[in-house]
């Protein structure tokens, strides 16, 4: 019986040849077509998924342009109001004095000075601010209503986000690894409990949704109620709007905590804020974690090829780093040419999914 020995994509680049399983020619063959209908295949559903991705921003903007287009005509109109009354009440100033005015005002706006008040208020720079802005930074959040305004500023504010990103995503990564640990703790509660009653997939569904309350609760309801009671111009729509756009990361900036003028303990309030964002947005990515990790809910799945999934597995195993057989890492080097029994178990044996086959023996020849 013929072997041939096939590398990865990247070891053919690079002209070496790597330690991978020998495989029959016909199995090779047989490989080959299995790969190539599962590169088909996920080609198919990627096409599918970018045409509803794209249906879905037209969709977006059009509703976006339906909703907000008579809020936006009726503010321009209350606007045009007020010029004209300042316009006939001081005949006096010229309409392009007024427009300098205005256009001066805008542009201070736009970088952070509001006009209204600002001697008395706080300055943007103090060190809570500061500390408010830097992590808005780094977490990517990024709301733009203070920017910096000196060239060194912002030469430092893109040195700064260069180092201070990929940190702050080891950080949220290495507290997110720390709270899976009672997280599975509870799914594996709930496991002992309801194992007997209901399937895996529909306990996984529920410990998913216990997570989920915890984060609407916690990081979303409570604070949103703490900042409608602190903030004088916020209701409670306008504080639950403004949690859930930062902790997405989103961070439109229409609404920002502490830029009250007669706000008290301004530097403390924007430390605590900060400190909330930091934890809503770990929770969140938990969210996330717990979400993907479900098969049947990760579409993602869906653009991968499960045979070269496997192969790439395999590959790892070889090299010491992959699945482990039977407890111990496979080895091509093996001198052993018998036929064995290799039994592959899955990752997770707290909660299988109901769609994942039984384990089966695989001879190899």
């Amino acid at each position: 019986m013929e072997f041939r020995n096939y590398g990865t994509y990247e070891s053919v680049l690079r002209g070496k040849e790597e330690h991978v399983p020998l495989l029959p020619r016909k199995i090779s063959r047989q490989y080959k077509g299995t790969r190539l209908m599962g590169m088909c295949r996920t080609s198919f559903f990627f096409s599918i998924y970018l045409i509803i991705y794209v249906m879905f921003l037209f969709s977006g903007a059009a509703v976006f342009s339906v909703l907000e287009t008579p809020p936006e005509r009726a503010a321009r109109a209350r606007l045009d109001g007020v010029v004209l009354k300042f316009r006939s009440e001081n005949p006096t100033v010229t309409d392009q004095a007024l427009e300098d005015l205005i256009t001066e005002v805008v542009k201070a706006s736009n970088r952070g000075v509001s006009a209204s008040r600002n001697a008395s208020g706080e300055p943007n720079w103090s060190f809570g601010q500061s500390l408010f802005f830097s992590s808005t930074v780094v977490t990517t959040i990024g709301y733009g209503h203070v920017t910096p305004l000196s060239r060194t500023g912002k030469i430092f504010c893109m040195l700064y986000a260069m180092v201070g990103i990929p940190l702050t995503l080891v950080l949220l990564s290495a507290l997110v690894e720390r709270l899976l640990v009672p997280t599975i703790w509870l799914l594996q509660w709930l496991n002992s409990r309801l194992g007997h009653l209901y399937q895996p997939f529909n306990i996984r569904i529920l410990h998913l949704f216990i997570i989920v309350l915890i984060l609407i609760v916690l990081f979303l309801l409570a604070p949103a109620a703490v900042f409608a009671s602190i903030e004088p111009e916020w209701d409670y729509l306008d504080s639950l709007y403004y949690c859930f756009i930062s902790l997405t990361t989103i961070g439109l900036g229409d609404y920002i905590p502490g830029d009250s003028p007669d706000q008290p303990y301004r530097p403390l309030y924007k430390i605590a804020t900060t400190g909330y964002l930091f934890m809503g947005i770990t929770f969140m990515m938990l969210t996330l974690a717990v979400f993907y990790d479900i098969p049947q809910l990760n579409l993602g799945l869906l653009f991968t090829s499960h045979e070269e999934t496997n192969m790439e597995k395999v590959r790892l195993a070889g090299a010491g780093m992959g699945l482990q057989y039977g407890g111990a890492a496979y080895s091509p080097g093996d001198d052993n040419t018998h036929r064995q029994v290799v039994r592959v178990r899955s990752r997770r044996d707290d909660s299988p999914s109901p769609d994942e086959a039984p384990q089966k023996d695989f001879q190899l020849p």
